[in-house]
């Protein structure tokens, strides 16, 4: 056994990256140990929401630490997750809600699929055995949340031991699959047909869940559905006995410009997964929200979730996510979302409107997608070689921005985009200093990429 010297003892997510050393962070910003200042555009992965160092949020953790840190929850209940449950329940649309909380979004997704297929088992469906998802998605790395994920960068390793009984439909995903001379709406209930179709090839009987993001994050870029598109999916699922999943684990807790972002839909799914602006980032914790007369069915039959893990209900990341909704209500921050989110669009369709290597912006509140090109007229995308989504994130970096760049947006493989999701508290400048150095960033980048 050998030991290198200097080598950090962290196994990081690359091995053969050097990292900066965050050392403090505060507002939207986050400054290194050697003292650069960098503006968080993505808030990490769209996780801090109400940037760095609010008192209001430490105030909480700390006065539960001092209370009680952590009761497992095979033996008790705490007052943080009971509150914040009822918050949830009351903030949620389409009635009474029960919340199942979890550590993560990656959790929260592998307990929906579990959850969906015991509730068939208790209403006698026994044979209800596929999972149906979308290409292009992102559900979580867990192996059951991955195997519904529609990412091919992972198949090459994992695809031999993923879940067999999953099948994938296409996305709704207007800027490259609507038709010429098709709308919105007509494409939106076209997309969302592709899961009748599905279900008819499967089988009647056999389709256990339908699981899609409502706004698509990392793998496409704050794709958001067409008009219309889950209406159908949520009459697909009833008249086929479907439960409708949607992961809100990026897109949600008011990232979208409402609390969850399938109000802005008209839908009510049975389940609905929740993580990153949960909590902030202060706290490790995600939930999975499922319709009262769902839990109910649970409750008259085997009485018990067939599930669980040693930080479900976790006090102090529940008062985390407790204060996390107090804030967003004190400080009107939804609301603020959707009327800097709609600066933050104007800004960006200003500067890349008319850019000949930025194909499309799109997304809702500040959730927001830039997707790059090497043509704007035929959308061709930069060849995949040129691993150009890789080097703007360094190149932003470079230029003092953190932002959330992703290959693979066309098939897998090729295509760019910039995945956008700042604080709730980004101000006017902050929006002006964010296109700015993500278009100096780009066409550094760009212009590196036409010399080679």
């Amino acid at each position: 056994m050998t030991s290198r010297p200097n080598v950090s003892r962290v196994f990081h997510r690359s091995l053969v990256q050097q990292y900066p050393e965050a050392r403090s962070a505060h507002g939207a910003c986050i400054t290194d140990a050697a003292g650069r200042q960098y503006l968080d555009a993505s808030g990490g992965a769209a996780v801090s929401c109400l940037g760095h160092g609010h008192p209001r949020i430490i105030a909480a953790i700390v006065h539960q630490l001092e209370r009680m840190a952590f009761a497992h929850t095979s033996f008790f209940t705490n007052e943080p997750a009971e509150r914040l449950a009822e918050i949830l329940s009351a903030r949620a649309p389409g009635g009474a809600w029960r919340v199942y909380y979890l550590s993560g979004g990656s959790e929260a997704n592998e307990a929906a699929l579990k959850l969906a297929r015991q509730l068939h088992v208790e209403r006698g469906e026994t044979r209800r055995d596929t999972f149906i998802s979308r290409r292009f998605s992102y559900h979580g790395n867990t192996l059951g949340a991955l195997s519904v994920g529609g990412r091919t960068a992972h198949l090459g390793t994992f695809g031999p031991i993923l879940l067999p009984n999953v099948r994938k439909i296409e996305p709704c995903f207007a800027y490259r699959w609507k038709h010429e001379g098709e709308s919105d709406a007509e494409y939106g209930l076209r997309a969302a047909r592709a899961l009748e179709r599905e279900i008819a090839d499967l089988g009647e009987g056999r389709a256990i869940a339908f699981i899609a993001e409502t706004v698509v994050g990392a793998t496409l870029g704050a794709v958001p559905p067409a008009p219309g598109y889950f209406k159908e999916i949520r009459r697909i699922c009833d008249e086929h006995g479907l439960y409708m999943i949607l992961d809100e684990v990026m897109c949600g807790m008011g990232r979208s410009g409402t609390l969850f972002s399938c109000e802005q839909d008209g839908v009510v799914p049975d389940m609905i997964s929740l993580a990153k602006g949960l909590g902030a980032g202060y706290q490790p914790i995600g939930a999975l929200m499922v319709r009262e007369e769902l839990a109910e069915v649970i409750e008259k039959g085997s009485g018990a979730f067939n599930h669980g893990h040693t930080y479900v209900g976790h006090a102090t990341a529940c008062a985390a996510g407790l204060a996390v909704q107090e804030v967003f209500e004190e400080e009107g921050l939804i609301a603020r979302v959707a009327v800097m989110g709609g600066r933050l669009a104007a800004a960006l369709a200003a500067r890349f409107g008319s850019h000949p290597h930025v194909g499309d912006v799109r997304g809702r509140g500040l959730f927001r997608g830039v997707e790059l090109v090497a043509d704007r007229a035929s959308k061709e995308p930069f060849a995949a070689s040129r691993k150009l989504a890789a080097r703007l994130k360094a190149r932003a970096m470079d230029n003092g921005l953190i932002c959330y760049p992703m290959a693979g947006t066309v098939d897998g493989e090729a295509g760019d985009h910039v995945l956008l999701a700042p604080p709730f508290i980004i101000t006017d400048a902050q929006i002006e200093e964010l296109v700015d150095k993500l278009a100096r960033s780009i066409d550094e980048v760009i212009a590196q990429t036409d010399r080679h």
